[in-house]
């Protein structure tokens, strides 16, 4: 019985403890990786916050083609005359 006591405290006893060690060295080792995305992920919140702006710029853009073609036709008929 003695035996199985020493043997369980010289050699399974420190093979857990260096593997409960390395778990809490994992562990803790995520912190800094959440730090990490938690700052990306705010500075990609801040590029989206534009997104709305897009609407509008559709707008202008079709505007902007409609005001194009007019001046195009209007040139042709002046170029024609001269």
């Amino acid at each position: 019985m003695i035996v199985v006591a020493l043997i369980l405290l010289l050699v399974v006893f420190p093979i857990v403890v260096i593997l409960l060690r390395n778990v809490l060295t994992e562990a803790t080792s995520i912190v800094g990786s959440i730090e990490r995305i938690t700052a990306a992920a705010r500075a990609g919140s801040k590029d989206l916050d534009a997104a709305p702006l897009l609407l509008t710029t559709q707008q202008q853009v079709r505007d902007t083609v409609a005001n194009v073609a007019a001046y195009g036709g209007s040139l042709d008929v002046i170029v024609d005359d001269a």
